[in-house]
C-alpha cells in the first residue's frame, strides 16, 4: 500500500546514494548479496536475543536491498549491458530468504528468551507463502499474456495491503519492541493474509 508513496520519497536519494556507490567493484548483485548477507545476521542476531543489533543490521539489509535496482538503473542508462533477468531473480529471492528467516529469527528469540507463543509466527509466515504465490504466479502468467503491469521492477507486482514498506516497518518494529513481537504478529499475520486474498482475486481478474 505505501510502495508507490515510498519510491516517490526515496528514488532520488536512492539515486543519489548510487551514484556516490558507482565503481567497478561495486556492482547490482553485490549489493544483494551484502543486503541477503546482513539480513541472516539479523535474523541470528534476533534468535540470540540481541534485538539492537538484529535491529541494526535489519536496517542496514534493507538499504542495500533499496540500492541494488538503482544503482542497476544507472548503469543501463550509461549504456552497460543488462542481463536476462539475473539480476532481478536474484533480488527477489534473495528478499524471500530475508523476511522468512526474519520471521524464524524473532520466533525463535521471543519464544526461548521470553517464552512467548511461536504460533503467531508461524500464521505469518503461511500468510508470506500464499502471498508470495499469489503474486509471483501473477507476474509469470501476466508476462506470457502480455499484461505486464510495469512500474520499473523487475517483476509485475499486484499492489495489496501489505507490500514491501510495510513489512520493513513491521520487523524493525518486533526487533524495536520484542516484548510485543507476537502480538504484532497476530495482526502482521491477518494483514498479509488479507492482501493474499486480495492479489488471488485481482489476479485472477486481470488475467481474464
Amino acid at each position: 500500500m505505501l510502495d508507490a508513496a515510498a519510491r516517490r520519497v526515496l528514488d532520488r536519494p536512492l539515486a543519489r546514494v548510487a551514484g556516490v556507490l558507482d565503481h567497478p567493484w561495486v556492482s547490482p548483485d553485490r549489493l544483494t548479496a551484502a543486503g541477503l548477507v546482513l539480513g541472516l545476521g539479523s535474523a541470528a542476531a534476533a534468535a540470540a536475543t540481541l534485538w539492537g543489533p538484529a535491529l541494526a543490521l535489519w536496517l542496514l539489509s534493507r538499504l542495500a536491498d533499496g540500492l541494488d535496482g538503482p544503482l542497476a538503473r544507472r548503469r543501463r542508462a550509461a549504456g552497460a549491458p543488462g542481463d536476462a533477468g539475473a539480476g532481478g531473480f536474484f533480488d527477489i529471492t534473495a528478499d524471500f530468504l530475508v523476511y522468512g528467516a526474519g520471521v524464524l529469527g524473532v520466533a525463535l528469540g521471543v519464544t526461548a528468551g521470553r517464552g512467548d507463543p511461536w504460533e503467531p509466527f508461524a500464521a505469518v509466515l503461511l500468510a508470506y507463502y500464499v502471498n508470495g504465490a499469489a503474486f509471483l504466479a501473477f507476474s509469470s502468467l501476466a508476462e506470457r499474456a502480455g499484461r505486464q503491469l510495469d512500474d520499473g521492477r523487475s517483476l509485475s507486482f499486484l499492489g495489496g495491503l501489505a507490500e514491501g514498506t510495510e513489512t520493513i516497518v513491521v520487523h524493525a518494529l518486533w526487533l524495536l519492541l520484542p516484548a510485543f513481537a507476537w502480538q504484532l504478529a497476530w495482526v502482521w499475520a491477518g494483514v498479509v493474509g488479507i492482501s493474499a486474498v486480495h492479489r488471488m482475486w485481482a489476479g485472477h481478474r486481470a488475467l481474464r
